[in-house]
């Protein structure tokens, strides 16, 4: 009886990582700064220095804090968190989290 759980955890052990390569795509994220804006494009150069082109489409949902923005509020030099998926070998954004600014007080 022993013998059988053993050789059971086993096999899910070694069929775990088979099942997860064979998943489509995955979500990435990344932090960096927005460096150009074309259209449906996003440019970032991310924390540890690399550069990558984010797609975006409608699905893909744009925040700042808990309010809900549209992709028109992408500016260059905004500091961003996002998430994304590769398929095609294009990054298509799902989330984009715009980084707080502190108000001024008068």
């Amino acid at each position: 009886m022993k013998n059988w759980m053993i050789a059971m955890v086993v096999a899910m052990a070694l069929a775990a990582p088979a099942a997860v390569r064979a998943h489509e795509g995955h979500t990435h994220k990344a932090l960096g700064t927005i460096t150009s804006v074309e259209g449906v494009h996003v440019g970032i150069k991310t924390n540890d220095g690399k550069t990558m082109t984010l797609m975006l489409d409608t699905k893909t949902a744009v925040t700042r804090g808990k309010e809900k923005l549209d992709a028109t509020a992408l500016k260059v030099g905004e500091r961003l968190s996002v998430e994304y998926m590769e398929s095609n070998k294009m990054l298509m954004a799902q989330a984009i989290k715009l980084g707080t600014t502190a108000t001024a007080k008068k």
